[in-house]
C-alpha cells in the first residue's frame, strides 16, 4: 500500500506543535482567571508569559533562515514548558487550581515538550 504523501508545511501555523501549545496558552488563559487578585502581577502574569512563550517561539524559529537558529528557538521553547509546569505545580501546591486541572495542564504541556524534541532531532538529521 503506498504512503500518503505529507502535505508541505508552508507556515508555522501549518505546525501541529504550534497549534497544539496555542491551546495550552488557551488553558492557562482560563486557568488563571479564577487565580486572587494579589497574584495578578506575579504567578498570574508569569504563567501567561511563559505559555505565550512557547508557541512564540516555535514560530519565530520557523522564520529562521538555519535549522541551527530554529533549533535555539525550539530550545528556548522547552525551556519556557519546564518553567510552565514549574509554575502549574506551585500554583496547585496553593490551592489556586484543583490537582485534576494541574494533572491535565502539565500532560498537554508534556506532550509539546515531546513534539519539540521530535521536531528537534529531525532538524538534526536535516542538517
Amino acid at each position: 500500500m503506498a504512503q500518503k504523501p505529507t502535505p508541505k508545511i508552508k507556515s508555522f501555523k501549518d505546525l501541529q506543535i504550534w497549534r497544539k501549545s496555542v491551546k495550552v496558552v488557551e488553558d492557562i488563559y482560563v486557568a488563571t482567571r479564577t487565580f486572587p487578585k494579589e497574584e495578578l502581577y506575579g504567578l498570574t502574569s508569569q504563567m501567561r508569559r511563559s505559555a505565550v512563550s512557547v508557541p512564540s517561539n516555535i514560530s519565530e524559529g520557523f522564520a529562521r533562515f538555519h535549522n541551527k537558529e530554529y533549533r535555539q528557538f525550539l530550545y528556548m521553547s522547552l525551556g519556557s514548558c519546564a518553567e510552565l509546569s514549574t509554575q502549574i505545580i506551585i500554583a496547585s501546591r496553593l490551592k489556586y487550581i484543583n490537582n485534576a486541572k494541574a494533572d491535565i495542564l502539565l500532560y498537554n504541556i508534556d506532550e509539546v515538550s515531546k513534539m519539540t524534541m521530535g521536531l528537534i532531532k529531525k532538524l538534526n538529521t536535516n542538517d
